[in-house]
């Protein structure tokens, strides 16, 4: 069994609103951005949130003809009927990254340390989704409150053989800061983080990060790409639904994986141990 295949398969299901069932009584997407929107104008207003920090954010409707608008602060409109990569559940929305960002930042060119300040996340740190953090180098940074990571951000490769690896913050048992060859998103507390990381691990999300990239010899990915990626957005209850139920169905796709890995080193070594006994003259009479 091809479990590369099962995980995208799981996830497509999840984006696409087919793992777990609709509750018309969950309060719709758009009602979610709404409240993002206005948050972002009081932010603005308190000077947490620069003006031009959300000029570039639009909001994505369906026109009377059925087809999919964006609308720009400036109020013009556009129709990206051809640009949106599929049809989403009624309740949900399709959005930008950054509109569901309230902050995405490159990290700081510091050099790794024996000894330091704090810990510094490297792309290299990052494999297969987790970090040893005890192996995570230190660094010294005199200012690193803008740099300093928290539970829930999400950092993503911005360059090389990786670009577009992600990885969510689940703990933080140091005070860590992030190398520049990562960007750091940070969602509103509105947007389950765990979904959007099933998101940048689905077909969906590399298709669009793919073309994204540009370069020959070193492929990488800015803040602008990452701010444009479409993002089909469930109600905030599924998304919390669809998070558990993903995660359980990945978990037997990697059990899968691990036994048939198993079953192979069986069959290496039966094998060996024939053609031991073969050329031992002990396989035959």
């Amino acid at each position: 069994m091809d479990t590369k295949a099962l995980r995208q398969k799981i996830l497509d299901l999840a984006i696409r609103g087919k793992l777990v069932p609709q509750d018309p009584s969950d309060e719709p997407a758009s009602v979610l951005l709404e409240r993002i929107r206005e948050q972002k104008k009081q932010m603005v207003k308190e000077g947490k949130l620069k003006a031009k920090d959300i000029k570039n954010d639009t909001i994505i409707f369906v026109g009377e003809d059925n087809l999919h608008y964006e609308k720009f602060q400036d109020g013009s409109v556009k129709c990206i009927e051809e640009e949106i990569p599929f049809e989403v559940p009624e309740g949900w929305e399709w959005t930008r990254l950054g509109n569901l960002s309230s902050l995405i930042q490159y990290g700081l060119s510091n050099s790794a340390e024996a000894q330091g300040t704090h810990r510094l996340l490297r792309i290299t740190d990052i494999q297969d989704g987790k970090v040893n953090w005890k192996d995570v180098p230190f660094t010294t940074v005199e200012n690193a409150e803008n740099y300093l990571l928290r539970k829930d951000d999400i950092v993503f490769a911005r360059t090389g053989a990786t670009v577009g690896k992600s990885f969510l913050v689940t703990e933080l048992p140091f005070e860590s800061v992030y190398a520049s060859y990562l960007i750091r998103i940070r969602l509103f507390d509105c947007i389950s983080p765990s979904y959007l990381y099933q998101f940048f691990n689905s077909y969906c999300y590399w298709e669009q990060i793919t073309d994204k990239s540009v370069g020959v010899g070193q492929p990488n990915c800015n803040g602008t790409s990452l701010k444009e990626l479409f993002i089909p957005l469930p109600p905030l209850h599924e998304q919390k639904r669809i998070v558990p139920a993903a995660n359980a169905l990945l978990k037997y796709a990697s059990v899968i994986e691990s036994e048939r890995a198993s079953l192979q080193e069986i069959i290496n070594l039966a094998k060996s141990k024939i053609l031991d006994l073969a050329i031992r003259g002990k396989l035959v009479p």
